[in-house]
């Protein structure tokens, strides 16, 4: 079997097209595993794996934990918020004392950008990285991708446009980088006010209306507005932003064709989509819940087949 060009997942940009066939091919497989009546299979059982989340998150933490006890590895978990890092003790201290306790993975969600590349310079582990401030989420642009090859059959030559907080959004870089390796069409639409000023050096479209990007697109994936990122306000409302740029069912059903809805969460009902549009069929939310597992399995298990006892 081949394997990985790299030693650690520290961002989309660094992995090979070769790389997400791969890890798309181990999660088909994985997928399998989950849905039987015995989900776990022995594959990492004298690995151990830490999870280090430095910011709040509860989705991506429970999927990497569910997907490593699938695994049968041993986890640790840390928070930073009751831990020695409020006491002033750096990064590279606190992941030695836990290297110290024989570790040989760790998934790190850090508020700062480049915490992922700075660690991997700096320690003797298999990095993750499951977060890093608003740079990138690499493994949450796998499961989205891979959601829309299983949906549509393929990302190639795929219209896909990401919607929303551009400018905050770690989820919709690592997003345009995966989808780009696939071959899909990207473009990005919000207002004007969230789209970052390089966007265009990324080869993406750009687009303030929300009905015409809507037509153009086969695939619409919905970005959470991160309140918890804007230090300034960005747009007058809620409601307005709502009005502008939220997804209701009857603009569904308004379009001369059917896309697929996708939302990577946690969703503010009645400010992206509606209830309606997420509970509808071209909604495949859900189904990015569940291919999260998998595609973190896979990621987990081939990082960790290059790793030397």
């Amino acid at each position: 079997m081949s394997e990985l060009s790299v030693n650690h997942l520290l961002g989309i940009k660094y992995l090979t097209s070769a790389d997400i066939d791969l890890i798309f091919e181990t999660a088909d497989q994985f997928k399998e595993v989950i849905n039987r009546p015995i989900k776990k299979v022995p594959s990492l059982r004298d690995i151990t794996i830490a999870n280090l989340f430095f910011e709040n998150s509860t989705r991506t933490k429970l999927s990497f934990e569910l997907a490593e006890k699938r695994l049968s590895a041993d986890v640790i978990n840390f928070s930073a918020s009751q831990s020695s890092v409020k006491k002033g003790e750096t990064l590279i201290d606190t992941v030695n004392n836990i290297l110290s306790m024989k570790v040989d993975m760790v998934v790190m969600r850090h508020p700062n950008p480049g915490a992922g590349v700075f660690l991997s310079k700096h320690i003797n582990a298999s990095i993750i990285n499951a977060g890093d401030g608003a740079h990138e989420h690499p493994t949450q642009a796998l499961l989205d991708t891979y959601s829309i090859r299983e949906a549509l059959g393929s990302v190639k030559g795929k219209n896909v446009v990401i919607v929303g907080d551009i400018l905050h959004s770690r989820v919709a870089l690592s997003n345009i980088y995966a989808l780009q390796l696939q071959g899909a069409n990207v473009m990005v639409c919000g207002p004007k006010t969230l789209l970052p000023k390089y966007i265009k050096d990324l080869g993406v479209k750009v687009e303030t209306n929300l009905r015409k990007a809507l037509n153009w697109c086969d695939v619409a994936n919905m970005l959470r507005v991160q309140n918890e990122r804007m230090d300034i306000s960005y747009f007058p409302s809620t409601r307005e932003y709502a009005q502008q740029f939220g997804v209701t069912k009857d603009l569904l059903d308004d379009l001369d064709k059917e896309i697929t809805i996708m939302h990577p969460g946690p969703i503010n009902r009645g400010v992206e989509i509606t209830s309606d549009v997420a509970d509808s069929k071209q909604s495949i939310i859900l189904n990015q819940v569940e291919n999260g597992v998998a595609v973190r399995m896979a990621v987990i298990y081939l990082l960790a087949s290059k790793i030397k006892h």
